[in-house]
């Protein structure tokens, strides 16, 4: 199994990273830095940079994937950005932050991996609930919020597009020990990313689109 995961420096990507590599399955991850370059190097994945912020570096990545074809596709990249309470406007800089990391560079990157999709490619872009707006009964960290149902509306528009040539899926990964989530979350990393990777695998076509929790609950737009 080929396996590409975008934003792996830390958290959740690292854990997909380990993980997968763990299961004997080929990986490509990518990150920013040198040193996490290297740290997924000795993981024994194939490392590429990429920084999702920053037009010219999403600009070399299709070229870097000539030719490849990839099983599973998880897609990680995420701010949280302000941690807001109530109806604080977000400055402008910290708008800019947020939505180009969780929004924009989803819609650059995600486009490009179109001839890389093997005809049952599994695609699962992390967003949270947080991001879902039916169920929403607070507006705390509304600038993330926004953030994820934007992200949740690109991977709407990848399923349309991409029907018959992957499933996609939008995942919520759960209140998880990471820098984001802190150290009071319910869950540890390895254990939602082992539930996500249970549900990746198992998704069908009948799939494509939804919203699901990590344990395989749907979670209503």
């Amino acid at each position: 199994m080929k396996v590409f995961v975008i934003g792996a420096s830390r958290g959740l990507g690292h854990e997909f990273v380990a993980q997968y590599l763990a299961d004997g399955a080929v990986v490509c991850a990518t990150a920013r830095s040198e040193a996490d370059l290297a740290a997924l190097k000795r993981q024994g994945a194939r490392a590429l940079t990429l920084d999702v912020t920053r037009a010219e570096s999403v600009a070399r990545l299709a070229w870097q994937l000539d030719g490849e074809r990839f099983d599973t596709i998880v897609y990680c990249p995420g701010i949280y950005g302000p941690r807001s309470r109530g109806l604080e406007p977000p400055t402008e800089a910290d708008f800019d932050a947020v939505m180009h990391t969780n929004v924009l560079g989803a819609m650059r990157v995600l486009p490009q991996l179109a001839d890389m999709l093997s005809g049952e490619t599994r695609i699962a872009v992390i967003s949270s609930r947080m991001g879902a707006i039916g169920p929403r009964s607070s507006n705390a960290g509304w600038l993330y919020r926004a953030s994820k149902t934007a992200l949740n509306s690109v991977l709407k528009d990848l399923a349309t597009e991409w029907s018959g040539r992957a499933v996609c899926v939008s995942l919520h990964p759960g209140w998880v020990r990471t820098d984001m989530g802190g150290g009071g979350a319910d869950l540890a990393v390895a254990d939602s990313v082992a539930d996500m990777r249970r549900l990746i695998a198992s998704l069908t076509a009948r799939d494509n689109g939804r919203f699901i929790n990590h344990d395989g609950a749907a979670i209503d737009w």
